[in-house]
């Protein structure tokens, strides 16, 4: 069996991923000469590997505040918290450092703006996600959640002449825009960004998928990232609606090798929480199983940075 990589460019980490995982890194290499904990509240990003490799250094993940121990360093991962939580650690007296994505804090500004002029805001999201359970939280009794086309249709608003809407920053840019063509229909007066939330990185690794598929003629495409990372669904999500076959893999390790029976070009890529080196393990790992010729397609050259979060008291 013989075939060739196709590496997508642009991969993995984004500049909010990197941005949250440094901000772990300082709080870690700031401690007392005690070594006391680090806690970070929820994971800092979805990926399996890169909160292990935290939890190994000191960090202690935990998924409610009040596992945190009175006055202790506590961080708030990339996907945002609600402004009970941010209650919560001043009333235990935390430290903390606030690693929310900037576009996500973005998108929680728009929320609280939008209630304050007294708009009714449809929400664009996944039910259960950590970003989502941030921005609703922002202004609960304005918010309503809408997951699918047919909720879309059948959500009921108090004013029509006062309806705006925000998005999830993790979606499918195709299921965003196939929402909001059909609020877009019932609601003709809402406001909201021209082209949804969905952050520049989701949107070029999703355009990076296409281009494998569309103009490099993959038949497999392999996504590597955590099961419960949302970037990552869509990726692989997108390769399927694209025409090939697509599958989510934590680790090399998990390569199943009939997935790429049959194929002669076969694409990488990688969820924006997902190291490079995972990248390069599975390139290994397909050179073994024949992958002859390894080839980048690049579609977009990021050069986003974000500074990072102040620490509060």
């Amino acid at each position: 069996m013989s075939f060739t990589v196709l590496l997508a460019a642009p991969r993995g980490f984004c500049a909010g991923v990197e941005r949250a995982i440094r901000t772990v890194e300082l709080a870690l290499e700031a401690r007392d000469a005690d070594q006391r904990p680090v806690y970070v509240r929820h994971e800092i990003v979805h990926n399996k590997v890169v909160v292990e490799d935290l939890r190994a250094r000191g960090a202690v993940f935990v998924e409610d505040t009040a596992e945190i121990p009175q006055g202790a360093t506590a961080v708030f991962s990339a996907h945002g918290v609600s402004p009970t939580v941010r209650d919560e650690a001043l009333a235990r007296h935390l430290v903390t450092l606030d690693a929310t994505c900037p576009l996500v804090s973005r998108v929680h500004a728009a929320v609280l703006r939008y209630a304050g002029r007294g708009y009714t805001i449809l929400f664009v999201g996944h039910a259960g996600h950590p970003e989502v359970e941030g921005v609703m939280g922002e202004a609960p009794a304005s918010v309503k959640l809408i997951q699918t086309v047919q909720d879309a249709e059948q959500v009921q608003v108090d004013d029509p002449a006062y309806v705006a809407y925000a998005t999830q920053t993790t979606l499918s840019v195709e299921d965003v825009a196939g929402i909001v063509e059909v609020l877009r229909r019932r609601f003709p007066l809402m406001v909201g960004p021209e082209a949804g939330d969905v952050c520049y990185a989701t949107s070029n690794r999703q355009e990076a998928v296409r281009a494998l598929v569309e103009q490099h003629g993959a038949d497999v495409v392999l996504v590597l990232g955590s099961p419960n990372s949302s970037n990552s669904n869509r990726l692989r999500e997108v390769a399927e609606l694209a025409g090939a076959h697509a599958y989510l893999l934590g680790t090399a390790a998990e390569l199943d090798p009939t997935w790429l029976e049959g194929a002669a070009r076969v694409g990488v890529t990688a969820g924006a929480s997902t190291p490079e080196r995972l990248v390069d393990a599975l390139v290994e790992e397909l050179r073994a199983l024949g992958g002859s010729e390894v080839e980048t397609v690049e579609t977009r050259v990021e050069d986003v940075f974000f500074a990072l979060p102040p620490l509060r008291r």
